[in-house]
């Protein structure tokens, strides 16, 4: 059998695949089974910060891998300790506690926010306020933290203690803490899979200010939008806030299974021995490659993300078949005339991969992409939307 024949037979139905078996890449660019070559601008969505094969991280990670693999957490190594603290020294955070996904990164806050308003103002202060539109994972608790009832569908009852409030109305989620014992406020600044609609700074900040009046936890979810995307360190930082915890992950490890969840000073020691824990979590080579990712993402790379995001931005602004742009830096939704199944199934054909968010086409590049490339690939989408 095939690639595509052994995954229909063996591998659970949960993935609408594209027709595509792709075998190998570097930088922005992948090659399929035929030798045909793509342009990358999905990076595994958002995963591979550098590009595939970068080779300063391709080096650090098999340097970690020669010399030790993995222990448990119970033991101390190396990568693990440095990550926290350059995670700590970036951010202005206090603690790190280390996972494999994004789910689990949020989790993990969820249990930290829930732990410190028992300890502090009792057991009755669980629930949490997320925003409709939002997606924070997909286990059972991060589903019920989701803000779409399609992600609740099939696998209810859901973790209790979750409730909706519309994005950008403040008056809402001010209302909610009052009908409410809170313990946290959780929301992405940019709503990724609910269509890359980033949120406005005005409500963002009055949400801050909420929270530090009645001592509610601030999270900030930074699976996506975090490690460089948005032109800053971590999307927060562009509205000038400092969050109580961060979660993040995804693009973190520049292609290797890593969840972080970051403490500021309120929760910095709120998980005790035995609280929490994970197997894989702080493992040497994802820690590893964290390092070599986190010490680029320096002020020269933050600036050619916001220089690459503008050149997009301008390029499809006004483009015909283009309805609207958003998102921030390059995590991009580009809403279409014409469906954007269709527009993306054109940029495939014509060697460039694009994916969805809701019903937009959504562009997620290595940021340090080549313009030249870049540019490439912006006009093969613009002829898929103008066609």
């Amino acid at each position: 059998m095939n690639t595509k024949q052994l995954d229909s037979t063996y591998i659970a139905n949960t993935y609408a695949r594209f027709a595509l078996n792709l075998v190998r890449g570097k930088g922005s660019l992948v090659w399929d089974e035929n030798g045909k070559e793509y342009i990358d601008l999905s990076t595994g969505i958002a995963v591979n910060t550098f590009g595939i094969a970068d080779e300063m991280w391709a080096a650090a990670v098999t340097e970690q891998l020669g010399t030790l693999q993995h222990m448990s957490n119970l033991y101390y190594t190396n990568p693990c300790a440095k990550l926290a603290q350059m995670l700590c020294d970036k951010t202005g955070m206090k603690k790190v506690f280390f996972s494999n996904s994004g789910a689990e990164a949020n989790e993990c806050a969820i249990k930290v926010a829930r732990k410190y308003a028992a300890d502090k103002k009792g057991k009755d202060h669980y629930h949490i306020i997320t925003l409709e539109n939002s997606f924070h994972g997909r286990t059972i608790t991060t589903l019920a933290a989701t803000g779409q009832a399609v992600f609740h569908e099939d696998f209810t009852p859901l973790t209790e203690g979750f409730l909706y409030a519309k994005a950008n109305d403040f008056t809402a989620v001010k209302a909610l803490t009052e009908q409410h014992k809170c313990a946290a406020i959780m929301m992405e600044v940019v709503q990724g899979e609910g269509g890359v609609m980033p949120l406005d700074k005005d409500f963002v900040s009055a949400v801050a200010a909420l929270c530090a009046e009645q001592d509610i936890l601030l999270i900030t979810d930074e699976v996506q939008v975090g490690n460089g995307r948005s032109g800053m360190l971590y999307g927060y930082m562009n509205y000038g806030i400092t969050p109580d915890i961060v979660t993040t992950a995804k693009g973190l490890a520049g292609g290797l299974p890593l969840g972080a969840t970051m403490l500021g000073d309120k929760v910095q020691d709120t998980l005790t021995p035995g609280s929490h824990g994970s197997t894989f979590g702080g493992n040497p080579v994802c820690c590893a490659g964290a390092l070599n990712i986190l010490s680029r993402l320096d002020e020269a790379t933050l600036a050619g993300v916001r220089e690459r995001s503008a050149y997009i931005f301008d390029a499809l602004n006004g483009a015909p078949g283009v309805v609207r742009v958003s998102g921030l830096g390059l995590m991009i939704g580009i809403k279409t005339e014409k469906d954007a199944a269709d527009v993306i199934g054109r940029c495939m054909e014509q060697g460039v991969l694009v994916i969805k968010a809701k019903d937009k086409v959504r562009l997620l590049p290595a940021l340090n992409i080549p313009m030249e490339t870049l540019k490439k690939a912006i006009a093969v989408l613009k002829s898929a939307c103008a066609e």
